[in-house]
């Protein structure tokens, strides 16, 4: 046996810690109660059971350098003190010998007694072992004891001790209004304007606009069943009914389609997105991977965050201006409504940021989602139900995001709100109206939160010019 860094020999100690290294002393033996305790031995007969124990072969042992080449018999019989290492920051503290707290491998060896071979005397041992097998008749004996004595009180506390069990359950809660204000209102007001949308090739969420089946949801969803695709719409109740695509708007990923022969839903309540503020609570109702009616609850962690969405390659055409949020959101909760805690629609969920996720490989929530504002998608759907296309807010410019923030503006089209405001080509943006603008992501969604006809005021560069323009429009094609 072998242990390192042993430090300055010392006289045995009596301590029954110590027995492992030197011989036990067969005077200092406790003996059961069941036998008489053996008669002190004299002089001569210690000294005779000492010689025996003499080592007939050594054990290698490590020591430290000062005691090399001293096999005394006061050392041979002493256990060795071990020195700590010292640990810095999870590390052993590095030194020479000699310096405090540092470890120094001991370079010579020190030998250790080994009990006598076969054939010769060795100490009395009944007494020990004795003593072992009365401690382990009295563990057996004392947990069989304590066990009956444990079945013993449990029987004749059985009746008084008092239980959960014994408690009738509470009266049922047979009211049907939940507190206004509380999650569980929301979702007994929304949840049965919320549908699942199914196409041949996945599902998502849209909620009920109208009694007559007619739903808002994103492009992306409903996408594969326009030129002929297979279109469904589940609702709350379980009612399934075939639905067309009424129009959709791919730069802003919306879509409204109707559901054929049902009447009598219940709408939701529109609210506004225009008022939010950064903290409130918020509400996410929709079918995550196929889990129809799943309600989540988180805040709105930001505003007008350009994010791209609703399409595969990330185009620009796919910008909006979202609202983020950590209420979880996950595939299938797309085209589902975002709502405030009064129960109104206040945007619908359309993305996620998922770091792991793939092309192939569908990644799920880490609390960064995002959802059109519902003042956005309100003039866009509106549009769309009573023209059957919807029209898109342009300035009139393309952009590429400036190496030192801004969006610089690389064409300027003819007859347009830019070059009728006189933005020319080489300007950056990087403010519109009082909105900070850091990317070109930033400048077209900001854009695209517009109406048609709006105003607005650029800054470009530094400051040092601003001008006015009134944005215009183009019509979305299907």
């Amino acid at each position: 046996m072998t242990e390192n860094s042993p430090g300055p020999q010392e006289p045995p100690r009596q301590d029954p810690q110590d027995a492992y290294w030197r011989p036990q002393d067969t005077t200092r033996q406790e003996q059961p109660q069941q036998e008489q305790p053996a008669a002190k031995p004299d002089a001569q007969e210690v000294a005779r059971e000492q010689a025996q124990w003499q080592p007939t072969h050594e054990v290698q042992r490590e020591t430290p350098p000062e005691s090399a080449g001293t096999d005394t018999p006061a050392h041979a019989w002493a256990a060795p003190q071990q020195q700590p290492q010292q640990v810095l920051f999870g590390s052993a503290v590095g030194g020479q010998q000699g310096q405090a707290g540092v470890y120094v491998p001991p370079s010579t060896t020190h030998t250790y007694p080994t009990p006598p071979p076969l054939g010769q005397a060795s100490p009395p041992r009944r007494a020990n072992g004795l003593v072992v097998g009365v401690a382990v008749l009295a563990l057996i004996v004392g947990g069989g004891a304590g066990a009956i004595g444990g079945y013993l009180v449990s029987e004749n506390n059985a009746a008084s001790a008092p239980s959960s069990l014994d408690v009738p359950p509470p009266a049922a809660n047979v009211s049907a209004n939940a507190p206004d204000g509380t999650i569980e209102a929301v979702a007994n007001k929304t949840l049965s304007s919320v549908v699942q949308l199914r196409t041949q090739s996945g599902e998502g969420s849209g909620f009920v606009i109208r009694q007559d089946g007619l739903v808002i949801t994103n492009n992306h969803v409903i996408e594969q069943a326009v030129g002929g695709g297979t279109l469904k719409v589940v609702f709350q109740d379980g009612q399934t009914a075939d639905a067309t695509v009424i129009g959709r708007d791919p730069s802003s990923d919306l879509a409204v389609v109707q559901a054929k022969g049902v009447s009598g839903k219940t709408p939701v309540v529109l609210g506004r997105s225009d008022d939010l503020k950064v903290g409130q609570a918020v509400v996410a109702i929709g079918s995550p991977f196929e889990l129809s009616g799943t309600v989540t609850s988180g805040i709105v962690s930001s505003l007008h965050r350009p994010t791209r969405a609703g399409g595969d390659n990330g185009s620009e055409a796919t910008v909006m201006d979202a609202i983020q949020t950590d209420a979880a959101i996950n595939p299938g909760n797309s085209g589902g409504p975002l709502v405030n805690m009064a129960g109104q629609v206040v945007g619908i969920n359309s993305a996620i940021y998922s770091p792991n996720s793939s092309s192939r490989q569908q990644g799920g929530s880490v609390g960064i989602g995002f959802a059109i504002p519902i003042d956005q998608a309100r003039r866009t759907a509106d549009e769309i139900v009573k023209t059957g296309k919807a029209t898109q807010t342009v300035l009139g410019v393309s952009v590429q995001t400036d190496q030192n923030g801004g969006a610089r503006v690389s064409q300027v089209v003819q007859g347009g709100a830019a070059q009728a405001a006189g933005v020319a080509v080489g300007d950056v943006v990087t403010k519109l109206n009082d909105r900070r603008i850091d990317t070109s992501d930033a400048l077209v969604a900001a854009v695209r939160s517009l109406a048609p006809g709006d105003k607005v005021t650029l800054t470009i560069g530094n400051g040092t010019k601003t001008v006015t323009a009134t944005l215009g429009s183009q019509p979305v094609p299907n």
